[in-house]
């Protein structure tokens, strides 16, 4: 089945191809709801309710990027929302650092030890450190997206990196 064939059948609420688009997509998703949410308990949530959205609004997919890059972004979103409902996002100040930073440090690490680092951070330094250099989103979209100058967005990457490498020297984790 075709990646619009697959589109067609959730739009007709065809219910093998909504479970199959769930079966191919499900996984990678949560691990996306995951970097966010504060626990698995809320991942899922924000999982379950991505779904109901990604099917509610699947007329609207107009190709023009992946059927995943599309329901990774409404994930992403529906993240957010979340935090910001809960009110567990942290107040972020404008001052802008210049903190040196090697991203070699980041490069030889297994994903799972950097996934528990992540968990570790404050929630606004591992929300734009997730967006930034995870999802691919310019510092301009953090700042639309979190209601954030541009500039507080590459402060709190600045920072999220800075404690990332502090975790990694303290705990002399660079292979695994």
């Amino acid at each position: 089945m075709t990646e619009q064939q697959l589109v067609d059948g959730c739009i007709r609420e065809d219910r093998k191809c909504q479970e199959l688009l769930w079966n191919l997509h499900a996984k990678k998703l949560l691990t996306v709801s995951t970097r966010y949410c504060q626990n698995r308990e809320d991942a899922e949530d924000v999982l379950m309710e991505s779904f109901v959205k990604i099917f509610d609004n699947m007329s609207a997919f107009r190709g023009q990027s992946s059927l995943e890059t599309w329901m990774r972004r409404i994930v992403v979103n529906t993240s957010i929302n979340k935090l910001r409902s809960r009110k567990f996002t942290e107040s972020i100040d404008n001052e802008v650092l210049h903190i040196g930073y090697s991203d070699n440090s980041f490069e030889a690490m297994d994903a799972k030890v950097l996934m528990g680092m992540l968990e570790l951070l404050p929630v606004g330094y591992r929300m734009v450190f997730n967006l930034f250099a995870i999802e691919g989103y310019s510092h301009k979209e953090i700042g639309e997206l979190l209601s954030i100058d541009e500039g507080t967005s590459r402060s709190q990457l600045a920072r999220a990196r800075k404690s990332l490498q502090d975790m990694i020297e303290k705990k002399g984790v660079m292979h695994t």
